[in-house]
């Protein structure tokens, strides 16, 4: 159990990586190339620091002036000009220290940290101060006589670098934590990472996180599996059934979709699963409401849709039954998606989840190495929570023998299958459907002819006297 004070950064996300905030009283350097985030962290934690109670003092030993950093920030949210002067305090000590040294910067934050009575200090330009040191044990010394000062009045200290430092540096190795942020690119996709590179005495989420800055600020997005790392078993199956909309469907598969279970429906664009996504939402009620969690059919259309199924989306989410989240798959990050999935989750109370579609969520992520653990660590914390999930996955071909999966390990992450193909028979274009796999329950794994009307979804007996169906080109066998 971690009994350390805590300072709460009040950047949800990097509360998270750090477990519940900076360690009160310690030290930590925040590294990054510029233009990485490191000034609009430590601004949005002062800020959010002051709005606490807490008093803030931040030097620069950069040329900048502070008018200009004024400028900046003012364009964010957390940014409240009437506490500078009051709560948070900017002091320059460029001047100083190209002038007089380091000995002189350190006695002038020395009496600022007194007089302000400040509980976080934040240091920007850590390199112009190693600049100016004549030897390691010089740096050293700046740094263990500000910690002490710091200490002694009970303050946190952060300090800003644009230097990537190593491990062994004399920075690092005089600090309680080292934060380092920066950028990748993913084809032409720019991602800003943070990583909790030295996290003294303290536990931490390890290794690369997304972040964004909006108009908010910084926001984080910490690695999903590794903000839920425990990975619910199937040892306590749950035998109750939930209806899967589509009462045809339901009798295959033994009464319905088992509870708190994860079902993947696989096939071709235009074939249906949005239809049979659709109906499972269509059985939500008030009391156990649905999430329609889409990529690529906005509310509007997707409402329209519905009701030629005929499902009433407008009626339904007006009971409270039913929550429509959408968002283009050309914004967003793959973790934050995740996150905000699971907040709308808990926030309605919802018991079934459409996520339409894992092509569209997966689109948003830069490591295909890591999707496997990020459904395993989704789809689990899901069904922790009692949910039902539906997902839809757009195969590639709309004929052919060949069933991709989306993930090698597909099967240890979803419980039920569902594939559904377009099948040539008799000179006639139909869309069939069977069962591949229902986790622990028997069910119907004969071919079934989807047929979509205007009264919804049906699955007729259908390819009795056919064979090599799935391939798409049906043969006609004789009767025997």
């Amino acid at each position: 159990m971690d009994k350390l004070k805590r300072l709460e950064t009040g950047i949800a996300g990097l509360d998270a990586l750090l477990k519940g905030g900076l360690v009160a009283g310690a030290s930590y350097i925040v590294q990054g190339r510029p233009g990485s985030g490191k000034t609009i962290l430590a601004n949005q934690l002062g800020f959010n620091h002051a709005r606490q109670g807490g008093r803030v003092l931040v030097v620069t030993l950069l040329s900048e002036s502070h008018e200009r950093l004024f400028q900046y920030l003012s364009t964010l949210s957390f940014f409240e000009p009437a506490r500078i002067g009051n709560e948070i305090q900017f002091v320059s000590a460029f001047d100083t220290l190209e002038n007089e040294g380091l000995d002189e910067v350190v006695k002038l934050l020395r009496r600022e940290i007194s007089r302000q009575k400040a509980t976080v200090l934040i240091v920007d330009g850590l390199l112009n101060a190693r600049s100016k040191a004549d030897s390691q044990i010089d740096t050293k010394k700046f740094i263990s006589e500000l910690q002490g000062h710091a200490a002694f009045a009970g303050c946190t200290v952060l300090f800003l670098t644009s230097a990537r430092l190593d491990d062994g540096s004399p920075e690092h190795t005089m600090v309680d934590g080292v934060i380092e942020m920066g950028e990748e690119l993913f084809g032409t996709r720019s991602v800003r990472r943070i990583q909790m590179r030295k996290t003294r005495g303290s536990g931490a989420l390890s290794g690369l996180h997304e972040c964004e800055i909006n108009d908010d600020g910084l926001v984080i997005h910490p690695r999903l599996e590794a903000l839920f790392p425990h990975f619910i078993s199937h040892d306590h199956y749950d035998p109750k059934r939930v209806s899967s909309g589509v009462p045809a469907l339901d009798e295959l598969i033994g009464g319905g979709l088992p509870q708190a279970s994860a079902t993947l429906l696989m096939g071709p664009s235009g074939v249906g699963k949005t239809t049979l996504g659709i109906h499972f939402l269509g059985a939500a009620t008030p009391e156990a409401p649905a999430l329609h969690f889409g990529f690529y059919e906005g509310p509007e259309r997707l409402t329209a849709k519905a009701k030629a199924l005929g499902v009433d989306f407008e009626a339904l989410q007006q009971s409270g039954a039913l929550f429509v989240e959408w968002q283009p798959i050309t914004q967003g990050m793959m973790d934050g998606l995740g996150a905000r999935l699971l907040a709308l989750v808990e926030r309605h109370g919802i018991r079934r989840v459409l996520i339409d579609s894992l092509g569209g969520l997966t689109r948003t992520n830069g490591n295909p190495a890591r999707l496997g653990d990020y459904f395993s660590a989704l789809v689990s914390e899901l069904r922790a929570r009692g949910v039902t999930v539906v997902g839809t996955y757009e195969l590639r071909g709309l004929f052919g023998p060949e069933v991709s999966s989306p993930l090698p390990d597909l099967s240890s992450i979803v419980d039920n299958v569902v594939v559904m193909r377009f099948v040539e028979h008799v000179s006639e274009l139909k869309r069939c459907l069977t069962i591949l796999k229902i986790r622990d329950s028997d069910y119907d794994a004969s071919l079934r002819e989807l047929v979509i009307g205007g009264q919804g979804v049906e699955l007729k007996k259908a390819f009795t006297q056919a064979e090599a169906v799935l391939t798409g080109s049906a043969s006609t066998t004789e009767s025997r």
